[in-house]
């Protein structure tokens, strides 16, 4: 790809790896497979593709979603990826296809609420133990692990804290232990942040996020070793979740990657001017941003990230009624639950969970989520205009 035995860049690589035009009539962008089977010319062929597990129906192959499978394991540097058709189809994947009753699972004490749901009360069900460990001291696993533990589960940075947690120090632990590690890298994406580098055995991603990066499209990912994958796509996607990215997903997020890395060097100059600016402000009380000198995880975030990518978390002086204040002075910054799109997202989770609590009264706050709480997607917006954004905000605090 690069004339040369030197291997190519990740900019290069995320726009060129995996894909010959000769191959598809010389189209320089893949084209978009909408086939839901494929025909053969015998019966014979048909018979010898199914034995080789090879493309007969479109829930476990399309052309399309191969290539982008072929080129996020090689930006991650695992040797193989299955796409799925969300964040939480590649959860349910992974750990309806790996663990079984009587097996148990480690998890970070802090999880994406959907992740904590089915930890906590889907697992269960299935007789699989959820064992909830503070993982910012990784020692904190020497007391959990055992045979039983197949799993240790975590996102670095934490959904919604921006917590950092240290790949390494865990893994080893784990490793250690005979059980496997599992990153869900999302906050990051491979552009920042490669887990696999870390001693990670396989990496989750919500592709909706800011691989894709525009705001348009479900999807997730699951990128490890060969054996590992083959064994996910063939018994959880084919039998279990069927959660099948749609072709026009992998499309879109083909067409996502190829700017990831220059948009998540935009997010994270962005990032951290805001983040600097929100901790010098006398109105907040704290900030969480991995690369703010005072954040605790500062040490292990410059090890395993290339910058702080565009997530933080942060909390007012006034509290649950000053951040709904603030958040609603906003101009610029919308107010959404997702992130990683090119525009700037904020949220306040306690007042989610507080409106979920007319319908399910039972729904709480995760660990270590305060009420004060505003989780903040910093997006691609010039950074004047979002400071500027934000002191209209704080001014009605």
């Amino acid at each position: 790809m690069t004339g040369s035995n030197r291997k190519a860049g990740f900019q290069t690589r995320a726009i060129h790896f995996g894909f010959d035009p000769a191959d598809h009539h010389r189209a320089v962008t893949p084209p978009i497979y909408m086939t839901s089977t494929y025909a053969f010319e015998s019966v014979e062929e048909a018979e010898s593709v199914a034995e080789a597990a090879g493309a007969t129906y479109a829930r476990e192959h399309n052309p399309t979603t191969a290539i982008l499978e072929g080129r996020l394991a090689e930006l991650e540097g695992g040797e193989a990826c299955v796409a799925v058709a969300s964040g939480m189809g590649a959860v349910g994947t992974l750990l309806l296809s790996l663990l079984s009753q009587g097996d148990a699972v480690v998890v970070h004490s802090t999880l994406y609420s959907n992740t904590f749901a089915m930890a906590h009360d889907g697992l269960p069900r299935f007789g699989i133990r959820v064992i909830p460990v503070d993982l910012s001291e990784p020692a904190n696993l020497d007391g959990v692990l055992d045979g039983s533990v197949k799993l240790v589960y975590f996102e670095t940075p934490v959904n919604p804290t921006a917590q950092i947690l240290d790949i390494a120090a865990i893994a080893a632990r784990a490793h250690a232990a005979g059980a496997r590690v599992v990153v869900d890298s999302t906050f990051a994406s491979p552009a920042v942040q490669r887990p696999l580098e870390h001693g990670a055995d396989i990496v989750l991603h919500s592709l909706t996020k800011y691989i894709n990066g525009h705001g348009d499209m479900l999807g997730g990912a699951l990128i490890g070793d060969r054996e590992t994958i083959a064994r996910i796509r063939g018994t959880g996607l084919r039998y279990i979740t069927g959660a099948t990215l749609s072709p026009m997903a992998a499309f879109l997020v083909l067409r996502g990657l190829k700017t990831l890395k220059l948009r998540m060097d935009v997010h994270g100059a962005n990032a951290l001017a805001i983040a600097r600016r929100l901790a010098a402000d006398p109105k907040v009380a704290w900030v969480s941003y991995p690369f703010l000198e005072s954040n605790p995880g500062y040490a292990a975030a410059r090890r395993q990230m290339a910058n702080g990518s565009a997530m933080m978390a942060f909390g007012l002086k006034a509290g649950f009624v000053g951040a709904r204040r603030m958040m609603d002075g906003l101009e610029v910054i919308s107010r959404a639950v997702s992130l990683g799109d090119a525009e700037s997202l904020i949220m306040h989770p306690a007042s989610l969970t507080y409106a979920r609590r007319r319908t399910k009264p039972e729904a709480k706050l995760a660990t270590g989520v305060g009420e004060d709480l505003v989780r903040l997607s910093v997006g691609l917006e010039d950074i004047e205009d979002l400071l500027a954004d934000l002191e209209a905000g704080l001014a009605r605090v």
